[in-house]
């Protein structure tokens, strides 16, 4: 893939059909907002300003808007159809408690901000970068956060060696198999892997995290071939 991708979203579906289609292809889709929440409700202070990152059509933040009822969400996608499905499923919120901002891919996101957030949220969708772009998004989020802010990321995962991406897509596989799609279909998706998505190992991710610049950078979840991270500026 060239350095610079167009900035539209890279998800196979239309944003009508994303909410009811991802459960069926990534295991524990729902934990990773589930357990993203969860660490923010552990932070020692609750987040004013959370700018949402690929927020897709807004799944995360329908969440957790109402556990976070002092906070103002800040809402970024690169599809203006994803961000339109947002705001018809959170119209009751808007303006006082969302801000939707123009439709952007995190690394070419360029637009001045009231306020830095204090929390910034990519949900699956920085792996569909080249590995300079996702360097790119991942300053981006950095130079964004205040200080002490926390960036939280979940990504399909690269395994290791050759075998256990056999092997890790075998176990996709089955996943999906079990969850209706038929074998085509799981053919189709796990072809993307190294042509429409590009995942990173575990070790690169931590790696390029600490070298962006975060004083604190931890793993704290991994399952199948998606993994979740933190880091605190």
């Amino acid at each position: 893939m060239s350095s610079t991708e167009p900035s539209e979203n890279k998800t196979p579906y239309l944003p009508e059909d994303y909410d009811t289609k991802i459960s069926s292809v990534l295991p524990y889709y729902s934990f990773f907002h589930k357990e993203t929440i969860n660490l923010i409700r552990s932070l020692a202070e609750t987040p004013k300003v959370w700018m949402d990152t690929g927020c897709g059509t807004g799944s995360l933040v329908t969440k957790a808007i109402e556990q976070f009822p002092d906070t103002k969400f800040l809402m970024l996608d690169p599809s203006e159809g994803m961000l339109q499905q947002a705001r018809e499923k959170l119209p009751s919120y808007i303006p006082e408690r969302l801000e939707f901002l123009r439709a952007a891919s995190t690394q070419e996101f360029s637009q001045e901000l009231d306020e830095r957030p204090d929390v910034i949220t990519a949900i699956q969708c920085h792996h569909y970068l080249s590995r300079e772009n996702r360097a790119r998004a991942v300053k981006v989020c950095h130079e964004l956060l205040k200080d002490d802010g926390i960036f939280i990321t979940f990504e399909n995962i690269r395994p290791l060696t050759e075998e256990g991406i056999i092997i890790g897509k075998r176990y996709w596989d089955d996943f999906q198999s079990t969850h209706g799609r038929t074998a085509e279909e799981i053919e189709i998706h796990l072809q993307r892997f190294d042509t429409e998505y590009f995942p990173i190992t575990v070790e690169e991710h931590l790696k390029l995290l600490r070298e962006t610049g975060f004083r604190t950078v931890e793993l704290f979840w991994y399952s199948y071939m998606q993994a979740g991270f933190y880091c605190i500026k």
